[in-house]
């Protein structure tokens, strides 16, 4: 159960994660080829925020493996664009994984629609 001196450590940690969202974001858009649209859903910090996972969707499905392989050879230089644009005082080493959460959703939502 959260304290209520633990909430400031919470919203620290929910702003940080969104500054990370929302960079990376713009990090692929720069960086994309354009084959595939790439969006980021979430970011899965670890508790010390040593190291951070993106969790992204890809569009059309059939070049999600292609994207990934994209995302994780770029990820020194996402590293590099975190320092550069944002105020972060520990920068995460990244890694990038499809978000399957996203996906079973989108099925979901398909399969009530043919209902």
């Amino acid at each position: 159960m959260a304290q209520k001196n633990d909430r400031p450590i919470e919203y620290r940690n929910d702003k940080a994660r969104e500054v990370v969202r929302e960079s990376m974001a713009a990090f692929i858009e720069a960086e994309s080829n354009r084959q595939s649209m790439i969006t980021v859903t979430n970011v899965d910090p670890s508790p010390d925020f040593k190291s951070a996972t993106i969790f992204v969707t890809v569009f059309p499905e059939h070049t999600e493996t292609a994207a990934l392989d994209f995302l994780r050879r770029q990820r020194s230089e996402a590293r590099n664009y975190l320092k550069k644009h944002t105020r972060l005082a520990r920068i995460p080493f990244l890694d990038f994984a499809l978000d399957q959460g996203e996906k079973a959703r989108q099925r979901l939502d398909d399969i009530s629609r043919s209902l």
